[in-house]
């Protein structure tokens, strides 16, 4: 009987210090794999900072919500990956909410396709894509809560290249002070994936952007649909280049009231410029391009304006043209245009190219003797259009 109790007792005692060790000791939880932080998938809804020497992939379309500050450190890639329609990647900057993308001339922020093999600390990759490959993925979209013009006023819409399903692409509004954040030394690169029959994402989509905005050493390459495109707002925009745009390069629409000051545009697929008016009642004087580069190259075309395009365009020098490009039209509203420059190729002249009263303040230089333009010294170094030697024809 004894020994019955002893072997009961002792039992007990095992199942005791099983128990307890159990208790003591879980079974971990396996670490999360570094690859997946890597990897933007769902919309981000807190505050997150992508950091410097990392590659992250763009997984889907994904807005930063409303309240939300993402900062990317100098130096990040983002790669999105490939996918058209509603599946098209993208990284949309929603109202209300900010991007602080802050590179520098020595550490540039690179977006770009899966396809790219680029790594941190490169420009571009010796043996990788063309700067005429396009489409691979979508492309950026800051949108803000500044005054648009397709309605009445403080009106708001949604933003082209995002399903209307997505209410993340609305913007406009009243705000003219509106802040979306800041964009430095950013390069966006082979984007403009379709969502729809001709619906293309542009390279740099800024929807109703308010003036408190920031937007600094910005270049748009290989864009399957247009390189910079404003939708209304207040926004300026100061050192950019579009290069290889699909369609235009630089696009304006819905009264935008900003300044786009020093940039280059080299073989826009299109227009280098389409400049649209007002689409509604709302309009709040013109906006502003001025002290530009313009390299043709395989353009279809210099200038396109609407009758009420509310534009003021100086300084511009263009080169490389060919034949069957022009400055389309003036527009019949109050507009100021004056100091443009032109290369003309042999045999040329002024009044083949510069239409619709564009002439008379055009004025024929020698290759390198041009006094207005773009100062191309800024994009030196950090800028994949600039290493490439594609301005090397510029003074």
């Amino acid at each position: 009987m004894k020994k019955l109790n002893l072997l009961f007792l002792m039992l007990i005692g095992a199942s005791v210090m099983f128990t307890s060790c159990g208790e003591d000791d879980p079974t971990p939880t396996p670490d999360p794999d570094p690859e997946d932080e890597m990897v933007l998938s769902e919309n981000i809804s807190e505050d997150m900072t992508l950091e410097s020497g990392n590659v992250y992939t763009l997984a889907s379309r994904v807005s930063v919500l409303d309240g939300v500050t993402l900062t990317i450190e100098p130096g990040v890639i983002i790669k999105g990956e490939a996918g058209s329609g509603a599946n098209a990647t993208a990284l949309v900057i929603a109202r209300g909410a900010k991007i602080m993308a802050e590179g520098t001339a020595d550490q540039p922020i690179i977006f770009t396709t899966v396809a790219d093999e680029i790594q941190p600390g490169e420009i571009y990759h010796e043996d990788g894509l063309s700067p005429e490959q396009n489409g691979l993925w979508g492309g950026l979209l800051i949108l803000g809560k500044a005054p648009i013009s397709v309605g009445g006023d403080n009106s708001e819409t949604q933003i082209e290249g995002i399903p209307p399903s997505d209410t993340n692409g609305l913007y406009g509004g009243s705000d003219v002070e509106d802040n979306s954040g800041v964009v430095k030394y950013v390069s966006i690169r082979h984007g403009g994936a379709n969502i729809g029959d001709g619906n293309e994402i542009n390279g740099l989509t800024l929807g109703g952007v308010g003036s408190a905005t920031v937007i600094e050493n910005v270049e748009v390459i290989g864009n399957n649909d247009d390189g910079i495109e404003w939708f209304g707002g207040t926004v300026s925009v100061k050192n950019a280049i579009v290069w290889n745009a699909g369609d235009d390069a630089i696009d304006a629409d819905q009264a935008w009231n900003g300044t786009l000051d020093n940039f280059i545009v080299v073989n826009a697929g299109d227009k280098s410029f389409e400049l649209d008016g007002p689409e509604g009642s709302y309009v709040d004087g013109n906006y502003t391009l001025t002290n530009g580069s313009i390299i043709a190259g395989g353009a279809a075309g210099l200038v396109d304006n609407d009758e009420n395009t509310n534009v003021n365009m100086s300084n511009i020098y263009f080169t490389s043209l060919v034949e069957g490009q022009t400055f389309d039209e003036l527009p019949t509203v109050d507009g100021e245009f004056s100091s443009f420059e032109v290369t003309l190729p042999e045999g040329g002249t002024v009044a083949d190219f510069f239409l619709g009263g564009s002439a008379a303040f055009t004025t024929a230089v020698a290759e390198g003797e041009n006094t207005v333009g773009a100062d191309k010294s800024v994009f030196a170094g950090w800028s994949w259009t600039s290493v490439s030697g594609s301005l090397d024809i510029l003074k």
